[in-house]
């Protein structure tokens, strides 16, 4: 298992990830770096989608290296089976899959074209810490030789 001081530091009493078999499954991940939360408020209809591309790139970067940390010497992230993003959006907002395709676009680049399985964008009224963004997972295990 992988281990570093960028690993997603819990904001609570959970673990990152845990693996059963060969899926991983990743608690969720907001915008944080070593436990500081770096991105923070709701996600506004004024705003270019743009706007959002880094606070959703480091959101699903933790929960990817999270993933990550549950594999064994020998083994990569084949795909990923599920995808959730839940955005901390204002009331009117709808354009919950545009942004969510920053995090298909983010693991695409470090996994390969295909690797994103089901997927949901998910607009709720707040997350933890005001943060704009909580990214969840689950992957798949493989050998890598």
């Amino acid at each position: 298992m992988k281990t570093s001081k960028e690993q997603p530091v819990p904001q609570g009493k959970y673990l990152p990830a845990v693996r059963h078999s060969d899926l991983v499954y990743t608690s969720g991940m907001t915008p944080r770096k070593a436990g500081k939360l770096l991105y923070s408020g709701k996600i506004k209809s004024k705003d270019p989608i743009e706007f959002y591309k880094d606070a959703i790139e480091l959101a699903t970067s933790n929960a990817l290296f999270a993933a990550q940390t549950c594999l064994n010497e020998n083994e990569k992230i084949s795909s990923i089976l599920k995808l959730e993003v839940f955005l901390n959006t204002e009331e009117n907002f709808t354009a919950h899959s545009k942004i969510a395709d920053f995090s298909s676009d983010f693991l695409t680049k470090k996994l390969g074209a295909d690797c994103i399985g089901s997927r949901a964008a998910i607009g709720v009224s707040s997350l933890p810490s005001n943060a704009p963004v909580e990214i969840t997972l689950i992957a798949k295990a493989v050998n890598s030789k």
